[in-house]
């Protein structure tokens, strides 16, 4: 069991103390401070609180954070495309179709049944649960690198940068139509459709601030345009859902674009190309890129250059 005293400042005070809490404890999501209230595990002046608590100067907060269990998740004996690999972390480089995390409809055949069978016993415990740390995700059918923690320092580390958005990550997407102007920055938030709970969109109420930087690498013929992005967030679904709100919604998505997809295509073309951090351990800054996937460099070669 791990215990956490902290004490709330004048600055935060009328914060809700989920939100305040996920802020302060490195490796817990909001969601595991949520279940940690409701398990009557978070005090506040010695007494249990609700999530929606919001906090006074002043105030005492006691966390107590179990040790981690054995997840129920099976290893499973899947190939993994392994761009580097230490005793603290690797990354992988994604295909398309595969799911990072078991959800409903998706509880095998993911990128954690794979890395939980490559890595034996070497499993962080971050969120209660002894498996690969997952520190960020990319959607099913986005390819390219992805950061796996195999330590809970490892694991902190990273998410802490991924917190103060100084991992570097860049993207290359095709999409639909040519850029005018050829690269700029999108500033919007982002957030869950109120009409749509499946999406996302700009603009909505309780949104997060969401920044894409793009920049149009090659104009392709029939109205396409080969882009790479840099992300300074990493909202759910955000550079497909700032395109779409520019009008170039990524070649492909049919959650975002149109409903029917050219070229026999199954999910969007956007790919995780490279991404960058400093290692938990060298304390240097490293990075690594993922190659196109083969359909991505087939559809540039049909579409090819104006």
């Amino acid at each position: 069991m791990q215990e956490f005293k902290l004490n709330c400042t004048g600055e935060e005070s009328g914060l809700r103390i989920d939100r305040y809490l996920a802020d302060h404890l490195d490796g817990q999501s909001r969601n595991s401070i949520q279940k940690l209230i409701e398990e009557g595990l978070v005090l506040v002046n010695g007494n249990t609180c609700r999530a929606s608590y919001k906090l006074q100067e002043k105030d005492q907060i006691f966390v107590s954070v179990p040790d981690a269990v054995l997840t129920e998740l099976r290893p499973e004996r899947i190939p993994l495309d392994i761009l580097y690999e230490d005793d603290q972390l690797l990354i992988v480089n994604k295909p398309k179709e595969m799911v990072v995390h078991p959800a409903p409809g998706h509880n095998t055949g993911t990128l954690v049944n794979a890395i939980m069978y490559h890595c034996g016993k070497e499993l962080s415990g971050i969120n209660g649960e002894i498996r690969p740390g997952i520190v960020h995700r990319i959607d099913m059918n986005t390819t390219g690198s992805l950061i796996v923690c195999k330590t809970d320092a490892a694991h902190r580390f990273i998410a802490s940068q991924i917190k103060e958005h100084s991992v570097h990550r860049v993207y290359r997407a095709i999409v639909y139509g040519h850029l005018n102007p050829t690269e700029g920055t999108i500033r919007t938030s982002i957030g869950r459709d109120p009409r749509d709970r499946k999406k996302m969109s700009v603009d909505v109420k309780n949104g997060r601030q969401a920044i894409t930087h793009y920049r149009e690498l090659a104009r392709l013929r029939n109205n396409f345009s080969y882009v790479e992005f840099e992300l300074e967030t990493g909202r759910t679904h955000q550079i497909r859902v700032h395109m779409a709100s520019i009008g170039h919604p990524i070649l492909g998505d049919q959650v975002y674009g149109p409903k029917k997809s050219p070229y026999h295509l199954d999910g969007q073309t956007l790919h995780a190309m490279t991404i960058g951090f400093v290692h938990p351990t060298s304390k240097r800054y490293v990075e690594f890129t993922a190659p196109l996937p083969e359909y991505f460099q087939h559809l540039l070669a049909i579409l090819g250059e104006e």
